[in-house]
């Protein structure tokens, strides 16, 4: 969506998987604009909003997310948005078109606060992003998370860090203002990218079984507590395979991974989910920025013995030049079993991650990974790739 909204991707329909015409030709009935107003699993009915009922033999619940919306004073002005589906997305590109806009305000420094900024300045418009951290993407290692900035910063993206925004007003030199424990910005627009929750409330009305992350709690086969209703997506729950418990990670890829489980075991093919490891990613500019498995805060209250160290080096053979990447590695330390790799670069630091996102899901220690079969090439990573020197690095401190 960021994309579509920087213009990066110009025609919106590139972002329409199916059409209901599509769907319709494969025999599916697309109800749209069809709210569902409650379920009724006794009697095995949907019921919407508008007095229909549609009865039946096996329901599946893909009901995402809904944005999280902090208690702030002025955020029914208009103007002021979050971004959470195409509708949102065209509604915003829309609204800076219209007032030929100049600044966004974004308040929150996440994932969407990010990739927002970067497609904003692609559209020839100025951000600000409010975070109550001093740094962004406060998930990555403090010293990754100042590249991050620095990267920001040269990008002409400004930064209040620290801050909290306390309301929204109408403004004087621009339709909105923003006010701060820490000064006031006025823009065209404000985004709301403080993140999103589990949407579970039919399913919790329905009397589903709600996991302890909020989402819909499910099997292997994406099964709710009641056996004839599937759950797929950013509303239910995925089990991480490294810290052994249930977990919500809204991310598109796990999303259609889980649909197509839940459909085969519907269909009569069963198979299984087998989990995550929690690989995500994205691009700030110039910079890659992707982690995956557990953090160290993770890792001790998942019941390890977490112990991390950064390294520093190149995406490719010094003798070629330098492309600065920074990898961070968490291993238990009575094991030395892996248990997450975070990583900030100008290149090579989604491969990276993805290099050790198959060795968390294989389970592989330290000395497994610092002795890893890599393909190399000058262009690509020098003969010891920094995984080989992270990994063994780690290792003798253990």
């Amino acid at each position: 969506m960021p994309y579509y909204i920087g213009d990066v991707i110009q025609d919106q329909k590139k972002l329409i998987a199916r059409t209901p015409e599509k769907f319709r030709e494969g025999g599916i009935d697309a109800q749209l604009f069809a709210r569902v107003e409650g379920i009724d699993p006794a009697r095995g009915e949907v019921a919407l909003q508008d007095g229909r009922i549609f009865p039946y033999d096996v329901l599946v619940m893909a009901t995402g997310t809904s944005a999280f919306v902090p208690e702030l004073p002025g955020l029914d002005l208009p103007g002021v948005v979050s971004l959470r589906n195409l509708e949102d997305a065209i509604h915003i590109k829309t609204w800076l078109k219209e007032k030929n806009a100049r600044r966004v305000v974004t308040i929150g420094g996440g994932f969407i606060g990010l990739e927002m900024s970067e497609a904003l300045s692609a559209a020839g418009i100025a951000t600000t992003i409010i975070h109550k951290d001093p740094l962004p993407a406060n998930r990555w290692d403090p010293a990754l998370s100042k590249v991050i900035l620095e990267e920001l910063q040269a990008n002409g993206v400004e930064f209040v860090g620290g801050a909290s925004a306390r309301a929204v007003e109408k403004g004087t030199g621009a339709p909105l203002r923003v006010l701060m424990d820490r000064g006031d910005v006025e823009a065209d627009l404000v985004l709301l990218a403080i993140g999103v929750r589990p949407d579970a409330s039919l399913a919790r009305a329905a009397g589903l079984k709600i996991g302890s992350t909020g989402a819909i709690a499910v099997n292997f086969s994406q099964q709710t507590s009641v056996e004839n209703i599937y759950a797929a997506g950013d509303c239910c729950e995925s089990f991480h395979r490294v810290s052994r418990r249930w977990v919500n990670i809204p991310l598109g890829d796990i999303a259609n991974k889980q649909g197509r489980v839940a459909g085969r075991n519907i269909g009569g093919r069963p198979m299984t989910f087998d989990g995550i490891v929690g690989a995500q990613s994205f691009r700030l500019f110039s910079l890659q920025c992707a982690a995956t498995g557990l953090s160290e805060k993770e890792a001790a209250e998942a019941g390890f013995s977490p112990v991390s160290n950064i390294t520093w080096g190149s995406a490719m053979a010094p003798a070629l030049g330098i492309k600065k990447i920074g990898l961070k590695l968490t291993a238990d330390r009575s094991t030395g079993r892996l248990l997450g790799a975070q990583a900030v670069g100008a290149a090579g630091a989604v491969g990276r991650i993805n290099a050790l996102s198959v060795a968390l899901w294989a389970g592989m220690d330290l000395d497994q990974v610092g002795y890893l079969d890599l393909a190399y090439s000058p262009p690509y990573s020098p003969s010891w790739d920094i995984i080989h020197n992270a990994a063994q690095a780690l290792s003798r401190s253990l």
